[in-house]
């Protein structure tokens, strides 16, 4: 196991123009061997593995520490292969903020110019994001939200949450390959050096408290509404990560007449319930803890740290011409790769085009 623990800050600013410029160009030549060698799939599975994704990262010029690096790398790579969607069969959807809330929009144009579904991968993207922030309720706030997708609908995700308290960050990885359940331990690596108490919705010992939460969320609120009323005579064990300061009863009233409307068919559908969030959901765990007895987990779902880019000319300032050097050999082989024409002469014309305009 490559295990390490290693301090993860939050960092300001942005990468400098002449790196990112850079950046681009390296992050679209990599990624096209990549492609070349194991396929769109390879990829994907590349990026789902934190280890590869930070050493991307490093490579791209990005520093060992700063959480910075998870934006500006998938950014570098968002923009490398924009107009390469034909050719390659991949779109790089989603990122930081407004981005990452128009990744349903990325993915429908994608689709629509490769004649494919996008409901699917819509539903992908939304579900792995409510994951995180809701039925993960770790402390950390999701700000980044990157999904790539191909043509034959394999995917992965690349979250990043902070905590402002202690400026640190937590990256989410998934990958849809081999995916069984979105909600029974889905994800391909959850990075962060520090752990916590969580209350995690999607671990395996809470599948007895999901089956629980379904069942209220099915029936009319009223039997729910009494209990309610009573949970200020009740003690309430003190390991517990619920208080009943997240119990609104008339919030969640709300929450339960619409949940019975529409009669979720699984604990998917019902994160995906519109207005249920992370306090709905904290809610509405205790009142399944107190009918049904079923805790939910309070186990971080953090695996394993790693360390974390940056851009502040750490451990040394990059070197302009060994940068551009490694692009121009990495270009120079895929004039030499042995794939099909017509997708070799197109993506070396749309090389060409971004050399033009870089210098």
């Amino acid at each position: 196991m490559r295990t390490g623990y290693a301090t993860l800050p939050l960092h300001g600013g942005r990468a400098p123009a002449w790196l990112f410029r850079r950046m681009v160009r390296l992050a679209r030549a990599l990624a096209l061997h990549v492609i070349e060698a194991d396929g769109t799939a390879g990829l994907l599975r590349r990026l789902s593995d934190p280890f590869w994704f930070q050493a991307f990262g490093c490579v791209l010029g990005f520093d060992w520490h700063s959480s910075g690096l998870t934006t500006t790398t998938t950014g570098a790579l968002k923009e490398g292969l924009r107009g390469l969607e034909a050719d390659t069969g991949l779109c790089v959807a989603g990122g930081k903020g407004a981005a990452g809330r128009r990744t349903p929009a990325d993915l429908e144009a994608a689709c629509a110019a490769w004649g494919t579904e996008a409901a699917p991968l819509v539903r992908a993207s939304r579900l792995a994001a409510k994951v995180d922030s809701a039925a993960v309720q770790d402390g950390y706030q999701i700000y980044h939200h990157a999904f790539v997708a191909t043509r034959e609908g394999a995917w992965c995700v690349i979250q990043q949450g902070m905590r402002d308290a202690t400026g640190l960050a937590r990256r989410y990885h998934w990958l849809g390959e081999g995916l069984e359940s979105f909600v029974r331990e889905p994800h391909a690596a959850v990075c962060c050096d520090a752990r916590g108490a969580a209350l995690n919705l999607v671990a395996a010992e809470s599948a007895t408290a999901q089956d629980a939460m379904l069942r209220l969320a099915r029936e009319p609120a009223a039997e729910t509404e009494r209990l309610l009323r009573r949970l200020p005579e009740l003690r309430l064990p003190r390991r517990h990560a619920v208080t009943l300061r997240d119990v609104d009863p008339r919030r969640l009233r709300r929450i339960l007449l619409s949940t019975w409307e529409r009669a979720p068919a699984d604990f998917s559908e019902l994160l995906l319930t519109p207005g249920l969030g992370a306090r709905a959901l904290r809610a509405l765990a205790l009142c399944a803890e107190l009918v049904h007895g079923t805790p939910v987990s309070t186990r971080d779902p953090a695996r394993f740290s790693f360390a974390h880019g940056g851009k502040d000319r750490t451990p040394y300032p990059v070197d302009r011409t060994v940068y551009d050097h490694t692009i121009a050999v990495l270009e120079s082989g895929l004039r030499r790769a042995p794939v099909e024409r017509r997708e070799r002469e197109a993506a070396l014309r749309r090389l060409a085009a971004f050399a033009g305009g870089d210098r």
